[in-house]
């Protein structure tokens, strides 16, 4: 009879599973992912070696020495301790921090652009103080510039009344306005001395918020041709709210990390971060071999590093505020001997 290990299910909780069962999990999330994704099932030997991960007691696992993935970590220097500056010295010199990002609490391009000139000189401050690459992060947020916060029409509003070219014009004067934000708050966090410009969660209102990232960084690229540029996605795959946007003469609506990638590095992009969503129902073994599936196709096609995101829900970590040491470092583990990711 088969002795339980603990193990986690993707909200946190603490169950007890035997190895049979992790491994029907393992199989059952990577052939779904590979479904979903039109891609290749994980292959027997890597299920055997995500298997040897989660089917341990360990409290704690990690790769082996020189091994070891990059860690460029957004959302760092949030002020809940001290200064935002006293935080990211806490994520360069404690946690281990490859790549810094300094943001603010209202993290989007169009609210940042306000207090623009407060945001550089904490980035010039920053940059005095740290060693580490620090770039400067927010959300390109589309949803922002509808009514009744923005100035174009609310498109949540006109699709289920049917309106659809009006729904989809709204769309399109909105990306012309976050383009303009975006280069504008990137042009002054550059000549502050920002090592780099994050745009993350791009895609969170569909394909035209992932269309306004990618125009937005092909201006910056066009300026700055050495900046560092990382896009961070917020789904698997991009929700088609206009369906009809393309960049470069490919349709954005329905692209799954595999696609994403290579837009994104046809637009300047020079680190990507593809997400895929956790389903707290299952076992985080489940969630990693289907988050894996995913994006595995995205690392073995993409022309620049992958770094998953790998944060609160996503990428196979539980969804909880403070999640488990023990799942996140098997997953950690998984995304990089198994997916072969360039870091999280």
């Amino acid at each position: 009879m088969e002795s339980s290990v603990a193990t986690r299910l993707a909200d946190g909780a603490l169950v007890h599973m035997t190895p049979s069962e992790i491994r029907a999990d393992l199989e059952e999330g990577s052939a779904v992912g590979a479904k979903k994704a039109k891609a290749p099932p994980l292959e027997p030997g890597e299920l055997e070696c995500l298997l040897e991960i989660f089917a341990s007691n360990a409290k704690f696992t990690a790769v082996d020495v020189g091994d070891e993935l990059i860690l460029s970590c957004d959302g760092s220097g949030n002020a809940d301790v001290g200064t935002r500056i006293d935080e990211l010295y806490s994520y360069q010199s404690h946690l281990g921090a490859d790549l810094i990002e300094l943001w603010n609490s209202d993290y989007s391009y169009k609210a940042i652009k306000a207090i623009l000139s407060f945001e550089t000189q904490i980035m010039k401050n920053a940059q005095l103080n740290l060693v580490a690459p620090l770039q400067y992060g927010a959300m390109p947020n589309l949803g922002s510039y509808s009514q009744p916060d923005g100035p174009v029409p609310n498109w949540s509003v006109l699709l289920p009344l049917g309106r659809f070219d009006e729904a989809r014009a709204a769309q399109e004067e909105a990306v012309e306005h976050a383009v303009r934000d975006m280069v504008f708050v990137a042009e002054g966090m550059i000549d502050a001395g920002a090592d780099g410009m994050d745009f993350d969660t791009s895609g969170a209102a569909g394909d035209a918020d992932f269309l306004a990232t990618l125009l937005a960084v092909e201006e910056i690229r066009r300026r700055h041709p050495d900046v560092g540029i990382e896009l961070g996605m917020a789904s698997e795959f991009v929700l088609g709210m206009h369906g009809e946007l393309e960049f470069h003469g490919k349709r954005l609506a329905g692209l799954w990390p595999r696609d994403q990638v290579k837009v994104a590095a046809e637009a300047g992009v020079t680190m990507f971060g593809p997400a895929v969503n956790v389903n707290t129902t299952k076992s985080v073994a489940w969630n990693v071999a289907r988050s894996l599936a995913i994006v595995k196709p995205c690392v073995q096609e993409s022309p620049i590093p992958v770094h998953m995101n790998a944060g609160m829900g996503v990428g196979g970590v539980p969804m909880t505020a403070y999640p488990p040491a023990d799942a996140v470092s098997r997953m950690a583990r998984a995304m990089r001997e198994v997916g072969r990711l360039d870091g999280l």
